[in-house]
């Protein structure tokens, strides 16, 4: 189904069904949820997703699992295709998928089998072709290898909203004691309470905010020197060496992989 609302579908009896949409530049969808678990697949473009426990960041041929019920926004970093596949809680659970969101790698097959579900009636026939379609779907999400491209907002709401806005503007600048005197802390009592509520050190936190803002950037064509002078790293060489060290490779081999 193209271009279609997976809210009119929700209740559908299928265990699996898909939808695939179009979307402008920096368009956003406000905070929703759904009762199916939805594999948001961004087949051309990057996308962004916020909940309450973090950010997420899709770059073009991976895909972000999100459970059921889970309240999320979605921010489009520049034209983005998406393909989604909504799976209800029974079968979420009975496949093993995970219970918090995931990014996740998008294969060969996986990616066939998106581009074939969207072309597909909302009841389609269980026993045909159609049907083991989203058999093999499902299967294929469960295989797929998890990816480091998120980062978690803690509960405390003043480290909280301090970390939504670093989101927004993020930096290899930020100090830690700013920030602990921005949340009305000590820097041990900051530093502490942060690793306790992320599971990160702010230092490795905030080169992961910087990491996924330059992956959104450079899917949009910006510059590798222009994005590490903007992001606070001394020279285009550390940027790079900071994403190879954190994502395996260097961003443009990142981008150019599927």
């Amino acid at each position: 189904m193209r271009n279609a609302r997976a809210d009119a579908y929700e209740n559908t009896p299928r265990d699996v069904i898909a939808t695939g949409n179009e979307y402008p530049p920096h368009y956003v969808l406000p905070a929703h949820s759904h009762r199916r678990g939805q594999l948001l697949y961004a087949s051309t473009g990057v996308v962004t997703t916020i909940t309450s426990e973090g950010s997420w960041v899709v770059p073009p041929r991976r895909a972000l699992w999100i459970p059921p019920g889970v309240s999320h926004e979605v921010h489009m970093g520049g034209p983005v295709s998406t393909r989604s596949a909504y799976v209800s809680p029974e079968a979420a659970h009975a496949a093993g998928l995970p219970e918090r969101c995931q990014v996740i790698a998008v294969s060969p097959l996986l990616h066939e089998l998106l581009m074939e579900a969207v072309d597909l009636p909302a009841e389609y026939e269980l026993d045909g072709r159609d049907g083991r379609v989203m058999a093999l779907l499902l299967d294929e999400i469960r295989r797929m290898p998890a990816l480091p491209l998120n980062t978690p907002l803690p509960h405390d709401k003043r480290l909280a909203a301090l970390c939504r806005e670093l989101l927004d503007q993020p930096s290899q600048e930020v100090k830690i004691d700013d920030m602990a005197q921005r949340a009305g802390m000590s820097r041990r009592h900051f530093t502490r309470t942060f690793r306790e509520e992320t599971g990160m050190s702010f230092t490795a936190w905030r080169q992961q905010a910087c990491l996924l803002t330059a992956l959104t950037r450079l899917g949009n064509g910006d510059a590798i020197t222009q994005v590490a002078m903007d992001l606070g790293y001394g020279n285009p060489s550390a940027f790079t060496a900071a994403f190879r060290r954190v994502l395996g490779v260097a961003p443009s081999r990142y981008l150019g992989t599927s």
